[in-house]
């Protein structure tokens, strides 16, 4: 009789005990997951990589453009030529004059070594040697000005072509053949091969709990898998969303600047990608020293 009254009572608050056994596993799982979360961070921003901008040095027409937007590109690679014909006029002309000055110091040389012969024999005056003596020392001031100009016009034939100053990926070409672009206007955009990187906000609470140098896992949106990351710069400076007052609530908006070099990311990767970086934050929390 009392085994049925037992099991009856088990039976009636057996519901019960079921439902706070789940609600018990139910807490275990939530402490676990905080637990476990706050060992990790999650940190969004954007792909940035190095790029290098080519300027035009001149107003000049786009006469070819031998590399094709995408291609691999390395350092001294020829990525667009500018009509030369102006240039090359310019150093034919400057070397021209130079020619003429050589030969106005090789007379001006001979000269003044036939009145140095006179005046040792007393036959020309000192006011005929100190001439020729200026003379001179004009035409060699002449000859390295026009050297200077076909140094400087050599210089901007050179510039009519257009090399890449980095090894990458040719990412920009904005102006087509025929197209006449102006001085200073960027020619082409080269992505350096340089490893790409994210830039990221560390929250004020977190930043002593990561070092530069340390590892995260950076996944890239519409990229299968996840690449190693480093942390290669933390701010110092911290920076927060627009509160005037720092209080003690206020605090937890304060963030650092932060940069995380995505280790083996493919060459191709362009700049403005979304990508999502997770931080383990193994390290603990600073504490006092003690006094």
């Amino acid at each position: 009789m009392e085994q049925s009254s037992v099991g009856s009572l088990v039976g009636r608050w057996r519901p019960w005990l079921l439902a706070g056994g789940a609600l018990l596993l139910l807490a275990v799982l939530v402490a676990v997951m905080r637990a476990s979360s706050a060992e990790t961070l999650e940190l969004v921003g954007v792909v940035e990589r190095k790029n290098v901008e080519l300027l035009a040095p001149v107003a000049e027409e786009v006469v070819e453009r031998p590399v094709p937007i995408g291609r691999a590109v390395n350092r001294g690679q020829i990525v667009v030529r500018l009509n030369s014909e102006v240039a090359e006029l310019e150093l034919k002309a400057a070397e021209a004059s130079r020619s003429a000055a050589e030969a106005g110091l090789s007379a001006a040389q001979q000269d003044f070594a036939r009145v140095a012969g006179l005046a040792r024999a007393r036959i020309s005056t000192g006011h005929d040697l100190d001439v020729a003596r200026r003379n001179r020392d004009e035409a060699e001031a002449v000859l390295a000005e026009r050297g200077a100009r076909v140094a400087q016009a050599r210089k901007r034939l050179k510039d009519m072509t257009v090399v890449s100053t980095v090894d990458g990926v040719l990412d920009q070409l904005p102006y087509e053949v025929g197209e006449r672009v102006a001085a200073g206007n960027v020619l082409a955009v080269v992505l350096a091969r340089d490893n790409p990187w994210v830039r990221v906000w560390l929250p004020a609470r977190a930043v002593a709990r990561v070092r530069a140098g340390g590892a995260a896992k950076v996944r890239v949106e519409g990229l299968e898998g996840a690449f190693q990351g480093r942390f290669e710069d933390i701010g110092r400076t911290p920076e927060f969303t627009p509160h005037f007052a720092l209080t003690e609530r206020e605090r937890a908006h304060l963030v650092y600047q932060s940069r995380v070099v995505i280790l083996g990311a493919p060459v191709d990767l362009r700049p403005g990608v979304p990508a999502t970086v997770t931080v383990p934050l193994s390290q603990p929390a600073l504490q006092p020293a003690p006094r």
